[in-house]
């Protein structure tokens, strides 16, 4: 076990997918991910799924907030009722029925604000979305990846997380975007600015629940080299599951920031497209802001793991070489 003068400095649960969120000073860590988090999200009606930033970006402009704290069964099923304040600052209540209407109007698209289910299969794509949005060149789109540039390597990325997202609008039981905690550092962040020539990057354009603080030496993207490992914070545990691929969203404009042109490049030629982690929980518990960091870092694999791992690799990077092809034409 290696402990690393690492802390929280902010922490941050987003009622609704893709809006501005709540800064919190404590919040709990479950096996979903982080208590409220995400419990809300927009519904394209045409399109039958679950709206993103990436295709609407003027979502972004809208900040969420519950309308009292969420109780402890608050989950799939259980949603409270959240307070929307569009960019003009005028707010709608979820109660409202003329809440659908109101927003749709705002984003010139039919929308519904829905809550998160409790049934997996509603999280399902239809196969129009799927033979839609799946495709080489709706990724490159969706990452902002020019016709220069190549897509990130699948073999990088966890397996099951992607084979989830091959079905699904997002991970059943939640509407998160792949994983259920997102954590970033400021270090990473600072990188990123320096690449840019920029003073300060707020790090909220990431949309991350944890920002963590420390010294890390001449380690630039720390958060790169955790992958597998195990991190202690607080009460909770988490295990991290993948660096971060970042797509076109933390360019865009946010509640309070402007458009930050040149963000998506500065992040694919300096930290080669990934920014942060992805974790999963594996043991509950409350977190809050100063808590220390301590890390884990994985046990070296066996054999015949190092084996199946170098074979998944091959295999998918050969899928990568297909799609590249299929996406140049």
């Amino acid at each position: 076990m290696s402990s690393t003068p690492c802390r929280i400095t902010e922490l941050w649960r987003h009622p609704v997918k893709s809006m501005g969120g709540e800064s919190l000073e404590s919040l709990e860590l479950r096996p979903l991910g982080v208590h409220g988090d995400r419990l809300w999200a927009l519904h394209d009606v045409e399109r039958d799924t679950t709206i993103s930033a990436r295709r609407l970006p003027a979502v972004l402009g809208f900040f969420a907030r519950f309308a009292a704290p969420p109780g402890p069964d608050a989950g799939p099923g259980r949603v409270p009722a959240v307070i929307l304040t569009a960019p003009d600052g005028s707010e709608h209540h979820s109660d409202d029925p003329q809440i659908h209407s109101a927003v749709s109007a705002r984003l010139d698209r039919d929308v519904r604000l829905i809550p998160l289910p409790d049934d997996p299969r509603a999280h399902r794509l239809s196969w129009r979305e799927r033979m839609t949005s799946l495709t080489p060149g709706a990724l490159a789109r969706d990452l902002g990846i020019a016709s220069d540039e190549k897509l990130p390597k699948v073999s990088d990325m966890n397996a099951r997380a992607l084979s989830t997202l091959t079905r699904n609008a997002t991970p059943p039981g939640t509407f998160v975007d792949l994983c259920p905690v997102h954590i970033i550092t400021e270090t990473s962040v600072a990188t990123i600015a320096a690449a840019m020539g920029v003073e300060h990057l707020d790090p909220r354009r990431f949309r991350p629940n944890l920002i963590l603080a420390g010294d890390f030496g001449a380690d630039g993207l720390p958060e790169a080299r955790w992958p597998d490992a195990t991190l202690d914070l607080g009460d909770a545990r988490m295990r991290v599951v993948m660096r971060t691929v970042r797509c076109v969203v933390p360019s865009r404009a946010h509640v309070g920031l402007p458009v930050e042109a040149g963000l998506t490049r500065a992040v694919a030629t300096t930290a080669d497209r990934y920014l942060g982690v992805y974790a999963d929980v594996i043991r509950s518990g409350r977190v809050r802001v100063g808590d220390s960091l301590t890390i884990t870092p994985p046990s070296p694999p066996s054999a015949p793991r190092r084996l199946a791992r170098r074979g998944r690799v091959l295999a998918f990077d050969s899928a990568n070489r297909v799609a590249e092809l299929l996406r140049r034409g």
